[in-house]
Protein backbone atom coordinates (compact mmCIF):
# COMPACT_ATOMS: atom_id res chain seq x y z
CA UNK A 1 0.00 0.00 0.00
CA UNK A 2 2.53 2.31 0.69
CA UNK A 3 4.17 1.95 -2.43
CA UNK A 4 1.05 2.59 -4.46
CA UNK A 5 0.38 5.34 -2.39
CA UNK A 6 3.93 6.99 -3.33
CA UNK A 7 3.40 6.19 -6.91
CA UNK A 8 -0.07 7.81 -6.98
CA UNK A 9 1.87 10.93 -4.89
CA UNK A 10 4.54 10.89 -7.84
CA UNK A 11 2.02 11.24 -10.05
CA UNK A 12 -0.45 14.03 -8.86
CA UNK A 13 2.73 16.11 -8.59
CA UNK A 14 3.81 15.71 -12.32
CA UNK A 15 3.62 19.08 -13.66
CA UNK A 16 2.06 18.29 -17.67
CA UNK A 17 1.96 20.85 -20.28
CA UNK A 18 -1.65 21.31 -19.98
CA UNK A 19 -1.09 22.42 -15.98
CA UNK A 20 1.37 24.66 -17.65
CA UNK A 21 -0.95 26.24 -20.81
CA UNK A 22 -3.61 26.63 -17.61
CA UNK A 23 -1.34 28.54 -15.36
CA UNK A 24 0.28 30.78 -18.39
CA UNK A 25 -3.87 31.28 -19.21
CA UNK A 26 -4.90 32.25 -15.93
CA UNK A 27 -1.60 34.87 -15.99
CA UNK A 28 -2.78 36.19 -18.93
CA UNK A 29 -6.17 36.82 -18.03
CA UNK A 30 -5.09 38.57 -14.89
CA UNK A 31 -3.35 40.88 -17.22
CA UNK A 32 -6.31 40.98 -19.46
CA UNK A 33 -8.44 42.14 -16.99
CA UNK A 34 -5.86 44.54 -15.44
CA UNK A 35 -5.41 46.16 -19.12
CA UNK A 36 -9.81 46.14 -19.13
CA UNK A 37 -9.80 47.52 -15.82
CA UNK A 38 -7.06 50.44 -17.20
CA UNK A 39 -9.02 51.40 -20.23
CA UNK A 40 -12.40 51.42 -18.56
CA UNK A 41 -11.19 55.02 -16.94
CA UNK A 42 -11.13 57.39 -19.64
CA UNK A 43 -8.81 59.94 -18.47
CA UNK A 44 -6.10 57.28 -17.99
CA UNK A 45 -5.87 56.73 -21.80
CA UNK A 46 -5.97 60.28 -22.58
CA UNK A 47 -2.63 60.82 -19.79
CA UNK A 48 -1.13 57.74 -21.78
CA UNK A 49 -1.67 59.38 -25.44
CA UNK A 50 -0.09 62.64 -24.05
CA UNK A 51 2.65 60.70 -22.85
CA UNK A 52 3.19 58.93 -25.84
CA UNK A 53 3.33 62.42 -27.43
CA UNK A 54 5.85 63.43 -25.58
CA UNK A 55 7.89 60.60 -25.36
CA UNK A 56 7.97 61.11 -29.55
CA UNK A 57 8.96 64.82 -28.97
CA UNK A 58 11.67 63.19 -26.69
CA UNK A 59 13.45 60.80 -28.92
CA UNK A 60 12.80 63.05 -31.87
CA UNK A 61 12.59 66.54 -31.50
CA UNK A 62 13.75 67.60 -34.64
CA UNK A 63 11.00 67.49 -36.95
CA UNK A 64 8.41 69.38 -34.51
CA UNK A 65 10.95 71.94 -34.15
CA UNK A 66 11.04 74.75 -36.77
CA UNK A 67 14.48 76.70 -35.20
CA UNK A 68 17.16 75.62 -33.44
CA UNK A 69 16.21 76.42 -29.46
CA UNK A 70 19.51 78.22 -28.72
CA UNK A 71 19.55 80.70 -31.79
CA UNK A 72 18.57 84.07 -30.80
CA UNK A 73 17.03 86.87 -32.93
CA UNK A 74 17.77 89.93 -31.69
CA UNK A 75 15.64 92.24 -33.41
CA UNK A 76 12.62 89.94 -32.56
CA UNK A 77 13.09 90.36 -28.63
CA UNK A 78 9.63 88.86 -26.86
CA UNK A 79 7.94 88.96 -30.56
CA UNK A 80 4.17 87.56 -29.93
CA UNK A 81 2.76 84.60 -31.58
CA UNK A 82 2.83 83.97 -35.49
CA UNK A 83 1.80 81.94 -37.85
CA UNK A 84 5.41 80.74 -38.43
CA UNK A 85 6.78 80.92 -34.62
CA UNK A 86 3.22 79.24 -33.13
CA UNK A 87 4.36 80.30 -28.89
CA UNK A 88 6.40 83.78 -30.11
CA UNK A 89 9.99 84.33 -29.07
CA UNK A 90 11.78 84.59 -25.72
CA UNK A 91 13.18 87.91 -23.86
CA UNK A 92 16.37 87.71 -25.91
CA UNK A 93 14.96 86.32 -29.82
CA UNK A 94 14.54 82.37 -29.26
CA UNK A 95 11.67 80.44 -30.66
CA UNK A 96 9.61 79.28 -27.91
CA UNK A 97 7.71 75.98 -29.56
CA UNK A 98 11.37 75.00 -30.53
CA UNK A 99 12.56 75.17 -26.98
CA UNK A 100 8.99 73.94 -25.54
CA UNK A 101 10.13 70.82 -27.69
CA UNK A 102 13.47 70.30 -26.57
CA UNK A 103 12.64 70.88 -23.31
CA UNK A 104 10.63 67.86 -23.25
CA UNK A 105 13.41 65.31 -23.43
CA UNK A 106 15.08 67.47 -20.16
CA UNK A 107 11.59 66.64 -18.20
CA UNK A 108 10.98 63.12 -19.02
CA UNK A 109 14.78 62.13 -18.52
CA UNK A 110 14.93 63.40 -15.02
CA UNK A 111 11.66 62.39 -13.94
CA UNK A 112 12.12 58.73 -15.68
CA UNK A 113 15.44 58.13 -14.23
CA UNK A 114 15.15 60.40 -10.98
CA UNK A 115 12.21 57.89 -10.53
CA UNK A 116 13.64 54.76 -10.92
CA UNK A 117 16.83 55.66 -8.38
CA UNK A 118 14.40 56.62 -5.77
CA UNK A 119 11.94 53.41 -6.48
CA UNK A 120 15.27 51.68 -6.74
CA UNK A 121 16.75 52.62 -3.64
CA UNK A 122 13.49 53.03 -1.76
CA UNK A 123 12.35 49.21 -2.04
CA UNK A 124 15.60 47.57 -1.32
CA UNK A 125 15.91 49.65 1.99
CA UNK A 126 12.23 48.87 2.93
CA UNK A 127 11.91 45.32 1.41
CA UNK A 128 15.35 45.09 3.71
CA UNK A 129 13.99 46.36 7.05
CA UNK A 130 10.68 44.65 6.68
CA UNK A 131 11.96 41.26 5.74
CA UNK A 132 14.91 41.31 8.55
CA UNK A 133 13.12 43.31 11.57
CA UNK A 134 14.83 43.92 14.49
CA UNK A 135 17.26 46.00 14.96
CA UNK A 136 17.98 46.68 11.04
CA UNK A 137 14.17 47.71 11.25
CA UNK A 138 14.60 49.72 13.79
CA UNK A 139 18.29 51.46 12.20
CA UNK A 140 16.77 51.71 8.85
CA UNK A 141 13.15 52.99 10.09
CA UNK A 142 14.70 55.81 11.70
CA UNK A 143 17.00 56.52 8.59
CA UNK A 144 13.49 56.73 6.47
CA UNK A 145 11.95 59.40 9.16
CA UNK A 146 15.23 61.79 9.45
CA UNK A 147 15.00 61.79 5.40
CA UNK A 148 11.16 62.12 5.73
CA UNK A 149 11.41 65.29 8.09
CA UNK A 150 13.62 67.58 6.15
CA UNK A 151 11.45 69.98 3.56
CA UNK A 152 12.25 68.01 0.61
CA UNK A 153 12.96 70.95 -1.73
CA UNK A 154 15.14 72.55 0.91
CA UNK A 155 17.19 69.51 1.52
CA UNK A 156 17.50 69.61 -2.82
CA UNK A 157 18.69 72.98 -2.31
CA UNK A 158 21.12 72.41 0.06
CA UNK A 159 22.34 69.48 -1.45
CA UNK A 160 22.79 70.84 -5.10
CA UNK A 161 24.70 74.15 -3.85
CA UNK A 162 26.98 71.54 -2.61
CA UNK A 163 27.66 69.69 -5.21
CA UNK A 164 27.07 72.06 -8.02
CA UNK A 165 24.19 72.40 -10.92
CA UNK A 166 23.84 70.41 -13.74
CA UNK A 167 21.58 67.50 -15.89
CA UNK A 168 23.23 64.87 -14.13
CA UNK A 169 23.03 66.10 -10.44
CA UNK A 170 19.76 67.00 -10.66
CA UNK A 171 18.50 63.99 -11.48
CA UNK A 172 21.04 61.93 -8.70
CA UNK A 173 20.11 64.47 -5.96
CA UNK A 174 16.18 64.03 -6.43
CA UNK A 175 16.60 60.46 -6.74
CA UNK A 176 18.69 60.19 -3.56
CA UNK A 177 16.18 62.47 -1.71
CA UNK A 178 12.60 61.07 -2.24
CA UNK A 179 13.03 57.78 -2.20
CA UNK A 180 11.72 57.45 1.28
CA UNK A 181 8.09 57.11 0.78
CA UNK A 182 8.81 54.09 -1.50
CA UNK A 183 10.38 52.35 1.84
CA UNK A 184 7.79 53.14 3.87
CA UNK A 185 5.26 51.28 1.36
CA UNK A 186 7.45 48.49 0.74
CA UNK A 187 8.20 47.60 4.53
CA UNK A 188 5.02 47.77 5.41
CA UNK A 189 3.99 45.08 2.44
CA UNK A 190 7.16 43.16 3.07
CA UNK A 191 6.37 42.67 7.00
CA UNK A 192 3.07 40.85 5.69
CA UNK A 193 4.97 38.58 3.53
CA UNK A 194 7.80 37.38 4.98
CA UNK A 195 5.83 34.80 6.90
CA UNK A 196 3.54 33.59 3.88
CA UNK A 197 4.10 29.88 2.78
CA UNK A 198 6.55 30.15 -0.45
CA UNK A 199 8.49 32.67 1.73
CA UNK A 200 9.07 29.47 4.35
CA UNK A 201 9.54 27.41 1.91
CA UNK A 202 12.10 29.37 0.10
CA UNK A 203 14.09 28.83 3.20
CA UNK A 204 13.57 25.75 3.99
CA UNK A 205 15.43 24.61 0.83
CA UNK A 206 18.13 26.87 1.38
CA UNK A 207 17.95 30.06 -0.57
CA UNK A 208 19.63 32.81 1.03
CA UNK A 209 18.43 36.10 1.92
CA UNK A 210 19.13 38.22 -1.08
CA UNK A 211 17.21 35.72 -3.52
CA UNK A 212 14.04 35.55 -1.14
CA UNK A 213 14.15 39.22 -1.17
CA UNK A 214 14.73 39.88 -4.97
CA UNK A 215 12.93 36.64 -6.42
CA UNK A 216 9.71 36.29 -4.00
CA UNK A 217 8.91 39.04 -1.76
CA UNK A 218 9.97 42.45 -4.29
CA UNK A 219 7.63 40.93 -7.07
CA UNK A 220 4.50 41.03 -5.04
CA UNK A 221 5.22 44.05 -3.91
CA UNK A 222 5.66 45.47 -7.44
CA UNK A 223 1.72 46.60 -7.76
CA UNK A 224 1.75 49.29 -5.42
CA UNK A 225 5.00 50.53 -6.08
CA UNK A 226 3.98 50.85 -9.66
CA UNK A 227 0.95 53.34 -8.69
CA UNK A 228 3.26 55.07 -6.28
CA UNK A 229 6.15 55.60 -8.87
CA UNK A 230 3.57 56.92 -11.48
CA UNK A 231 1.87 59.31 -9.19
CA UNK A 232 4.95 60.75 -7.82
CA UNK A 233 6.17 61.72 -11.42
CA UNK A 234 4.47 64.67 -11.49
CA UNK A 235 5.94 65.74 -8.15
CA UNK A 236 9.42 64.81 -9.35
CA UNK A 237 8.69 67.34 -12.58
CA UNK A 238 7.91 69.86 -10.21
CA UNK A 239 10.96 69.32 -8.24
CA UNK A 240 13.26 69.84 -11.06
CA UNK A 241 11.16 72.91 -12.77
CA UNK A 242 11.49 74.36 -9.37
CA UNK A 243 15.84 73.49 -9.08
CA UNK A 244 15.93 75.19 -12.78
CA UNK A 245 13.59 78.44 -11.27
CA UNK A 246 15.89 78.56 -8.84
CA UNK A 247 19.41 78.61 -11.10
CA UNK A 248 20.06 75.21 -9.17
CA UNK A 249 18.70 73.12 -12.11
CA UNK A 250 19.40 72.14 -15.48
CA UNK A 251 22.03 75.34 -16.46
CA UNK A 252 21.50 77.40 -19.88
CA UNK A 253 21.70 77.14 -22.72
CA UNK A 254 19.67 74.01 -22.53
CA UNK A 255 16.55 73.76 -23.11
CA UNK A 256 14.22 73.49 -19.73
CA UNK A 257 10.80 74.45 -18.88
CA UNK A 258 11.89 75.29 -15.45
CA UNK A 259 14.51 77.65 -16.62
CA UNK A 260 12.38 79.42 -19.61
CA UNK A 261 9.77 80.10 -16.31
CA UNK A 262 12.52 81.51 -14.05
CA UNK A 263 14.24 83.60 -17.15
CA UNK A 264 10.29 84.83 -18.38
CA UNK A 265 9.47 85.99 -14.40
CA UNK A 266 10.41 89.53 -15.28
CA UNK A 267 8.52 89.76 -18.13
CA UNK A 268 5.59 88.58 -17.55
CA UNK A 269 3.31 91.79 -17.83
CA UNK A 270 4.71 92.87 -21.19
CA UNK A 271 5.57 89.34 -22.47
CA UNK A 272 2.89 87.20 -20.87
CA UNK A 273 3.07 84.23 -23.61
CA UNK A 274 6.71 83.25 -22.60
CA UNK A 275 5.45 82.26 -19.04
CA UNK A 276 2.66 80.68 -20.63
CA UNK A 277 3.93 78.02 -22.75
CA UNK A 278 6.21 76.20 -19.66
CA UNK A 279 3.83 76.75 -17.44
CA UNK A 280 0.84 74.80 -19.15
CA UNK A 281 3.53 72.02 -20.67
CA UNK A 282 4.60 71.42 -16.66
CA UNK A 283 0.71 71.09 -15.68
CA UNK A 284 -0.03 69.16 -18.58
CA UNK A 285 2.60 66.74 -18.16
CA UNK A 286 1.98 66.16 -14.31
CA UNK A 287 -1.96 65.75 -14.95
CA UNK A 288 -0.89 63.09 -17.33
CA UNK A 289 1.06 61.20 -15.18
CA UNK A 290 -1.48 61.40 -12.09
CA UNK A 291 -4.40 59.91 -14.67
CA UNK A 292 -1.74 57.24 -15.82
CA UNK A 293 -1.14 56.48 -11.55
CA UNK A 294 -5.07 56.86 -11.25
CA UNK A 295 -5.77 54.24 -14.31
CA UNK A 296 -3.07 51.73 -12.54
CA UNK A 297 -4.17 52.02 -8.93
CA UNK A 298 -7.67 50.94 -10.12
CA UNK A 299 -5.80 48.44 -12.75
CA UNK A 300 -3.76 46.81 -9.94
CA UNK A 301 -6.43 46.88 -7.43
CA UNK A 302 -6.90 42.96 -7.10
CA UNK A 303 -10.89 44.01 -5.29
CA UNK A 304 -11.60 45.71 -8.50
CA UNK A 305 -14.94 44.54 -10.57
CA UNK A 306 -14.66 43.52 -14.07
Amino acid sequence: MNLIDRKKTKETAVVTPSTLLESERAHRSGWSRGWGRFKRYKPAIVGLVFLGILAVLAIIPGPFAPYDPTLATPDLLGAPPSWSHPLGYDEIGRDVLSRIVYGTRVALIVALLATAMAVTIGVLVGATAGYFGGWVDSVLSRLVDTIMAFPTIALLIALVAVVGPSLKTTIVVIGATVWASYARVARGDVLSLRERDYVLAARAVGANHLRIIVRHIVPNIAGPIIVLSTLAVGSIIILEAALSFLGLGVQPPTPDWGTMLASSRAYIQSYPHIAIAPGVMISLTVLAFNLIGDGLRDALDPRGRD
